[in-house]
């Protein structure tokens, strides 16, 4: 029976690092912002998808010394795993937040035209799906290196 490996908070730490390193030029991009008005709700669940794709390959398939099964989890689901996706996109959140992205692009930048608070708020939570792409390289990486 494989041991379980303790989850400590130094293990997010490390994801934040790598997952605010690497979202935030891409919180900052009017590029995503406008990427993210043209997607359909749909296109935001597959690209959440990916995220939650490269990050479990990223811990368990690319380092071979790390095993889903000996992990610490809840629920079934490694703990580390849940951390990982949190940091990977709460970074994107906090950043398009604390850099006031929404009212810079969408409002002020008008990506949208006449936009409400619900369609800021949609298209925002699609810039931050888009982002997390690679806020979770970096996290998983910083994970895994360190």
């Amino acid at each position: 029976m494989a041991r379980r490996r303790r989850y400590r908070v130094s293990n997010t730490a490390q994801q934040v690092v790598g997952g605010f390193l690497l979202a935030g030029p891409f919180v900052v991009t009017e590029e995503v912002w406008v990427l993210a008005a043209n997607m359909r709700f749909y296109h935001a669940l597959l690209v959440a998808g990916i995220v939650f794709a490269i990050g479990y390959g990223a811990l368990y398939e690319a380092d071979e010394d790390r095993e889903v099964e000996a992990e610490a989890e809840v629920a079934g689901i490694p703990i580390r795993f849940i951390s990982l996706m949190v940091v990977s996109f709460g970074s994107v959140a906090v950043l398009a937040l604390v850099f006031t992205a929404p009212n810079a692009f969408l409002v002020k930048g008008g990506v949208l035209t006449d936009p409400t608070r619900t369609d800021v708020a949609l298209t925002t939570l699609k810039a931050v799906a888009v982002g997390a792409i690679f806020s979770v390289v970096g996290a998983a990486t910083a994970d895994s290196v360190f």
